[in-house]
């Protein structure tokens, strides 16, 4: 090749480069991440910048102000509908919370203005088939409207048998929609999708992405997992709609998570997310039809708060608030994730907690459907060990579920994983239960897993080969770009 040609080449390379590089100094974020994507491009060229345009950047600050302004208008008219009925169930300041609960109450409500909501039922679902059959009984009998919107929706035998529901139930008059998120749903056929707009059933995709549309990058996916039926009955959690998430596939085994099913005046936050997130990505305003909003009486004793995060908000909603909930804890703190990758803040609070005498136990899955996460995971054992943190490994399948209780007095359980992309890239869903019962619901299942888990010790991990050593190393090294 020419001396001329080789010019040609790096200048392809060097000059994108340097725009990058520019463009990651201009943007500060956390350092390790603009260390780590810098030292990419410099050392493994195009590649790397193929991956940055992918993956490496947020690119919705103008979206974002878009979503805000839509935000604001939604707003203003579900306050005009729901301000008599919902404000009754504030309790900010109600005395029946004790005072960490009642900081938690304060920091979830400054971050995402969303109100506590008491008067709920609140159902826990740890297995899959239970789920299923609760959610497509409450369809069933749905008689206004059905909204539904999952990252992943199959063409599989879990997902036809959705679909064929979902149609019936268009075609008995009741509103349909159904909104999915582009990339999580990149295997579900054209065919499928035409199949189910041709029978009544509003379809949906979450930022769209392809070069017709101008947008290649992968980031700020919908990641949010929710059902609600008429305004009254809502399901949200961590289970897709698949035969994977029903175990019908044996890839890793039974696939395990917890979803809830509320009933309340909880189930109106449910609606109100999924109304901006279909007015987002569909166009349509639904704030001005009252079927959509029904009063929200009150249907059992529970707390309720339902806190939605994404790129779209100022403050790391989740984030700090998880971060908060850990510096709080006084006893205990229980926490499963099926994918844990902790920031440096969030590894210090997990260790600051265990040192200051609260029980730390965390639950992640032996096996994985991202094997470098897992790997990035187990890089941190070390040191969560030395802090005195319980780890196990669950091996009887894929682990799913994202909860977290703390004190045993209040719990979080929701669609977000323990990592950058969850507390500051994707949308997600949590619910906040400030329920001692539903807390010690969800200890008791953590402590039937712990049991068929097996615990990591000092010696287990000592045991691993030199290749799995440098396994994990390259996986940690490669935490700021996941």
């Amino acid at each position: 090749m020419s001396v001329s040609a080789w010019t040609i080449l790096g200048l392809f390379h060097y000059i994108p480069t340097a725009l990058v590089i520019e463009h990651i100094l201009r943007k500060p974020r956390e350092p390790r991440g603009m260390l780590a994507w810098i030292l990419a491009l410099l050392l493994v060229p195009y590649v790397s910048l193929v991956l940055y345009l992918l993956v490496g950047y947020v690119p919705i600050e103008r979206k974002v102000m878009r979503r805000r302004k839509r935000r604001s208008q939604i707003a203003s008219t579900l306050k005009r509908q729901t301000e008599v009925a919902v404000a009754s169930f504030d309790v900010r300041d109600v005395p029946d919370l004790d005072p960490a609960q009642r900081a938690v109450v304060r920091l979830a409500t400054r971050l995402s203005d969303s109100a506590v909501t008491r008067g709920n039922d609140v159902t826990i679902y740890n297995d899959a088939e239970a789920t299923f059959l609760a959610m497509s009984l409450a369809i069933e009998a749905a008689q206004s409207h059905i909204h539904m919107q999952y990252y992943i929706f199959a063409a599989d035998e879990t997902g036809r048998a959705v679909r064929d529901l979902l149609a019936r139930k268009a075609r008995e008059g009741v509103e349909v929609r159904l909104l999915l998120d582009a990339v999580g749903c990149w295997k579900l056929p054209g065919s499928f999708v035409r199949e189910m707009k041709r029978q009544g059933i509003r379809v949906a995709f979450f930022l769209p992405w392809g070069i017709t549309n101008r947008r290649l990058h992968v980031n700020c996916r919908n990641h949010r997992k929710s059902v609600v039926i008429d305004g009254r009955i809502g399901f949200c959690g961590s289970q897709n709609i698949g035969d994977e998430y029903l175990g019908r596939r044996r890839r890793f085994g039974p696939w395990r998570d917890t979803h809830l099913r509320i009933k309340g005046p909880a189930v109106t936050q449910l609606q109100e997310i999924f109304v901006e997130d279909w007015h987002f990505a569909a166009g349509e305003d639904l704030t001005a039809d009252d079927r959509f909003f029904p009063d929200p009486a009150p249907a059992g004793s529970q707390m309720v708060q339902i806190i939605a995060s994404g790129p779209d908000q100022r403050a790391g909603v989740l984030h700090q608030l998880l971060y908060g909930a850990l510096s709080d804890a006084r006893q205990s703190v229980s926490l499963i994730t099926p994918y844990f990758v902790p920031d440096r803040a969030m590894l210090l609070a997990l260790e600051s907690a265990a040192y200051r005498g609260v029980k730390v136990r965390l639950l992640i899955p032996s096996r994985s459907d991202h094997r470098i996460v897992l790997w990035a995971a187990r890089s941190y054992y070390s040191e969560l060990l030395d802090s005195g943190i319980e780890i196990y490994e669950y091996d009887e399948g894929m682990l799913h579920s994202k909860v977290a209780v703390i004190d045993r007095r209040w719990a979080m359980v929701g669609s977000a994983n323990m990592d950058e992309r969850s507390f500051r890239i994707n949308f997600e869903l949590t619910s906040l239960l400030y329920d001692p019962g539903l807390a010690q619901e969800l200890v008791a299942d953590f402590d039937s897993l712990r049991d068929r888990a097996r615990r990591v010790t000092r010696e287990s991990i000592g045991g691993w080969t030199y290749p799995q050593q440098l396994l994990a190393g390259a996986s940690r090294l490669a935490t700021p770009l996941l």
